[in-house]
């Protein structure tokens, strides 16, 4: 059930919510965990998203799958367009044990476990599929595992989707094109470094004051997946799109710890499976709504540019390549481009 952003209710400390009636499933096992009476417990989970956008999809079918292999026993409701808070607050929530669930883009991960920085390098991934292939494989678990000694508890991958460029001025095709564009980029040090390398006047803004920016020109473009820039009308306040793939965003959806530590065996793989099939979802959103959104751009207004010269970009995005490499290793780059090729 989505809850309208009205009714968000003061003060949602959640600590202990779950003590007591988890121990009544305990001795049921999956696919299908009830309890024979009493009232449903409601966990509530936010994310940014849009409605309709991947997250909120994948969010709605994660729902959808906790009560029915609970039998009811558990319900999610749903707070999206960051009904709940931003996603800093939201993790920050889930560390505090004041947000039950959430499904965050990967935007803010560095900043908690500094080694995902390394998934915001410019053209590290083919394309989507490359990105599932890592992401759903021993080194995507392995990143998944690292938010565990930061408190946090990662159910499963989603998918915010790959990263495209607008802006208001002229068609992108080379990395000369970008140079002088003012851009808007997501709070991320090392996606703000990469695009100052290719000579872009760019700097962090949050995604809620983003179209009054485009609108009012203080920024010339922007980058965001297909869905986000439908999602958000910027095809109104920007005139070309270029197709440029050029960053993979994941997402996670993740359970706080005191929820999951008051779920007993049977109830945990309950909502990781849901978490998974959530992630499905969202990856099946943002697929089609790169197959049929960019249709409805162009038809919306928006001149596209189908491809970008990559090893162009690739050149010219060496010098700071080269010292991230050298951050992240050489070697883990190496095994994750390597994947599926």
């Amino acid at each position: 059930m989505t809850i309208p952003w009205s009714a968000v209710p003061n003060g949602l400390g959640r600590r202990g919510l779950l003590r007591g009636g988890a121990a009544a499933l305990a001795t049921l096992a999956l696919p299908h965990v009830a309890r024979s009476a009493g009232t449903a417990h409601v966990l509530k989970l936010g994310h940014i998203g849009m409605p309709d956008s991947q997250v909120d999809t994948g969010s709605r079918e994660m729902a959808r799958r906790v009560e029915a292999t609970t039998g009811g026993a558990y319900r999610v409701e749903l707070y999206p367009g960051g009904a709940l808070g931003g996603e800093v607050e939201l993790m920050d929530g889930l560390r505090k044990g004041e947000v039950d669930l959430a499904f965050v883009t990967a935007v803010v991960f560095a900043a908690i476990v500094p080694e995902f920085g390394v998934f915001d390098l410019p053209f590290l991934f083919r394309d989507a599929d490359h990105a599932h292939a890592v992401l759903d494989g021993p080194i995507g678990r392995e990143y998944l595992e690292k938010f565990r000694k930061r408190e946090f508890v990662a159910l499963a991958w989603g998918e915010n989707g790959m990263r495209h460029l607008t802006n208001s001025k002229h068609p992108v095709h080379e990395p000369g094109d970008l140079r002088g564009l003012r851009l808007r980029v997501p709070q991320s040090p090392i996606t703000l470094r990469c695009f100052r390398q290719l000579g872009v006047d760019a700097a962090p803004l949050g995604f809620p004051a983003l179209y009054g920016a485009l609108e009012s020109g203080r920024f010339d473009g922007e980058e965001n997946p297909i869905s986000t820039i439908r999602a958000s009308h910027f095809d109104q306040v920007q005139r070309y799109l270029t197709l440029s793939g050029h960053q993979y965003n994941s997402a996670i959806i993740f359970i706080s710890k005191d929820c999951w530590d008051d779920l007993n065996p049977a109830e945990q793989e309950a909502f990781s499976a849901a978490a998974r099939a959530g992630g499905v979802v969202s990856r099946e959103t943002a697929g089609r709504a790169d197959r049929d959104g960019v249709e409805a751009l162009r038809v919306a207004g928006m001149e596209i540019t189908r491809s970008v010269n990559r090893d162009a970009f690739l050149a010219a995005l060496e010098p700071t390549w080269s010292q991230l490499a050298q951050q992240f290793g050489e070697d883990n780059i190496a095994r994750m481009r390597a994947v599926g090729s």
